[in-house]
Formats: C-alpha cells, sequence, structure tokens
C-alpha cells in the first residue's frame, strides 16, 4: 500500500515512516500543510496519516481541501489536543480515525491495518486467493503453509495484486505503489520484479494482460 505520513516533528515523523516502512508499505512524507495539500491532490495514496498541528496550512484545513476535491483516501488524523470537541471537529472534517499524542506505535499499525482493510475485499489482516496467503500484520506470506521468501518489494507487489485479485494492474499503478514520489520510476523494473514474483507463486497465479498490465488470478491454474 501507499502512504502519505504528514508530520512536523523530525524524529516522530521520521519513526512513523520506519514503521510503516517495516510494515511493508510504500510510504511518502511531507512536514507541512502545504506540501501535504499539494501532494493529496496530485499523488494517488490508499492512507494518510495526518497530523493536526502544521506549519503553513493546519491539517483540518488540508483534510477539508481533500474532501472538497472528492479524495476519499482514508485518513487516521495525530493530535495532541486531548479534548473531546477538537476529536468531533476532525472527524466532521472527514478523517476516518484519530489517535491522540503520545501513542504506541503499534497501535498506530493496527488502526492503519483497520483502515487499508476498508479498501479490500477483506475482512482480517489475513489475505487468501486460492493456495496463496498474505498476512499485512506480520508482511509475511506463503503458499500451501510454505513460507515465501520475498524481498520488499516483491511483498508490495503481491500484497497491491491480493488486493484487487481479478483486476488489472498498469505498471504505472505498480510502480506508484513501489517507490516514493521523488524516486526514478522505470515501469521497465517492474517488468523484473513481476517476473521474479511469478517464479515464486504457483503456476498462472499473476497473468499478463497485453497491452495493459498484470493481473492476479482469483484461483490459480493448477501446476
Amino acid at each position: 500500500m501507499r502512504i502519505l505520513v504528514v508530520e512536523d516533528e523530525p524524529t516522530l515523523q521520521a519513526q512513523l515512516v520506519a514503521a510503516i516502512t517495516t510494515a511493508g508499505h510504500t510510504v511518502e512524507a511531507a512536514s507541512d500543510g502545504q506540501e501535504a495539500a499539494w501532494l493529496g491532490e496530485v499523488e494517488a495514496f490508499d492512507a494518510v496519516v495526518l497530523d493536526l498541528g502544521l506549519p503553513i496550512i493546519d491539517g483540518l484545513t488540508v483534510l477539508r481541501r481533500w474532501r472538497s476535491l472528492g479524495r476519499t483516501m482514508p485518513v487516521l488524523i495525530l493530535t495532541a489536543r486531548s479534548s473531546w470537541h477538537e476529536k468531533v471537529t476532525g472527524m466532521d472534517a472527514g478523517a476516518d480515525d484519530y489517535l491522540a499524542k503520545p501513542f504506541h506505535m503499534e497501535e498506530l499499525l493496527a488502526r492503519l491495518r483497520a483502515l487499508l482493510r476498508r479498501l479490500t475485499p477483506h475482512s482480517s489482516a489475513l489475505w487468501q486467493c486460492g493456495p496463496i496467503s498474505l498476512d499485512t500484520r506480520q508482511a509475511s506470506a506463503w503458499v500451501d503453509q510454505a513460507p515465501l521468501n520475498l524481498t520488499s518489494h516483491e511483498f508490495k507487489l503481491l500484497q497491491l495484486f491480493m488486493q484487487q485479485p481479478g483486476q488489472v494492474l498498469t505498471r504505472t499503478q505498480l510502480s506508484e505503489h513501489l517507490y516514493p514520489q521523488d524516486s526514478e520510476r522505470d515501469s521497465n523494473t517492474i517488468e523484473v520484479f513481476v517476473a521474479r514474483l511469478r517464479k515464486k507463486l504457483p503456476p498462472g497465479s499473476i497473468e499478463t494482460v497485453r497491452g495493459m498490465g498484470y493481473r492476479l488470478a482469483e484461483t490459480p491454474a493448477a501446476a
């Protein structure tokens, strides 16, 4: 999944980026509301972790702007404010959940997983597609109970495929979920990563749709 982290405190931002990346996601980061607003308008994210107390443009204004533009990605707001009316204001502005500072990183990751599950047909952290299983909590996968030894890129690709089984994903979509916004995106490398992932999955699991992209077969072909 592709996550935007908006936090102006450098240490906390670094901790959030590290934890969410370790959980198997691609992470973008912004340090002020102006940058966050722009990223949310021009880039596609699966979820956002948004601090309310931001410089230049505050978090609530950023959130309202996204919602007014039709941006529907789930947003988890972070706030140091403990009063109930601040939480209500955030939810009314379009937030999907909130977490008051200080917080435990495991709780944030759990809340983020819950938000991301709303985007998928999966109701738990354990996803299944034929013989392929994926655990979003442990960032691990296996085939017929045999663990898969995946690189971080391979895991991210498999997670995206399993999020939308049977749907065609373009090389551009796959590239955007693998690389941060400021990285060079080479669609040719996607072919390499897909080829490597294919070798680790049952034959027929990932189908090539000529001229369009790739899709995960909902029932992989038998070997």
